[in-house]
């Protein structure tokens, strides 16, 4: 099933309480957490794929567009804030849209068509990844792809005729691979899902390698 999952970076508790609301109403959106500065949310993109981020721009410690200029490889971003005067520098960040608080319940749900209309597209039409190997940009086919293990600062990724290590956090290359066909079942593995050949909730086969499911992504291989 499509789904779009996303987190609210939010210090108003009304304002967060009601971007909950909304979120709820729409069943391919799936909330992931709540957070109230840039600073626990810059750690949670860390470790995890969202593809929305509800991003207020008056923020403690550091302010929405100042966070979002931190980000490489930033998710759709739909700013929430009680200000017009933003909206030009916002836009010029590439962001999704820009809702001004009160944030009417149509004017939420039609910024949110925006994005399932573009990774709707995005699904249908993209088969390959491009990654850097010593130098040279080199296109891997989802298809082609077992899993991936995260080594320090480098990605192993295992296809079905070759082993390729580029230098890229987990995260980001998480980012690049659809929902539809992959899934993250440890801090450090993300796996294809048609290669599973068997698993337990300790752990996945894919051509007869055992790969371990970290505790934290139980419910991600069950979901399967």
């Amino acid at each position: 099933m499509f789904e779009i999952k996303c987190i609210i970076v939010e210090d108003e508790p009304l304002a967060a309480k009601l971007l909950t609301m909304y979120i709820s109403k729409i069943p391919f959106l799936k909330l992931q957490g709540t957070f109230k500065d840039a600073l626990t949310t810059s750690e949670y993109l860390m470790e995890h794929k969202i593809d929305l981020l509800f991003l207020d721009i008056h923020l403690p410690k550091l302010k929405g567009l100042s966070f979002l200029k931190t980000l490489s490889s930033p998710p759709a971003v739909i700013l929430t804030t009680a200000y017009h005067q933003y909206a030009v520098e916002a836009f010029a960040l590439n962001v999704l849209d820009y809702l001004v608080k009160p944030i009417e319940f149509d004017r939420f749900v039609a910024a949110i068509n925006k994005l399932k209309t573009k990774s709707e597209q995005k699904n249908e039409t993209k088969d390959h990844l491009f990654i850097s190997v010593q130098k040279k940009k080199i296109k891997v086919f989802f298809e082609d792809i077992l899993y991936i293990e995260s080594q320090k600062d480098y990605i192993k990724l295992i296809t079905v005729t070759n082993t390729y290590y580029t230098k890229m956090p987990t995260y980001e290359m998480e980012a690049l691979l659809p929902t539809s066909l992959f899934c993250r079942i440890h801090r450090s593995f993300i796996v294809a899902v048609s290669k599973i050949d068997a698993y337990t909730l300790e752990q996945v086969e894919i051509k007869g390698t055992s790969i371990p499911i970290g505790k934290a992504y139980k419910n991600a291989i069950s979901n399967l």
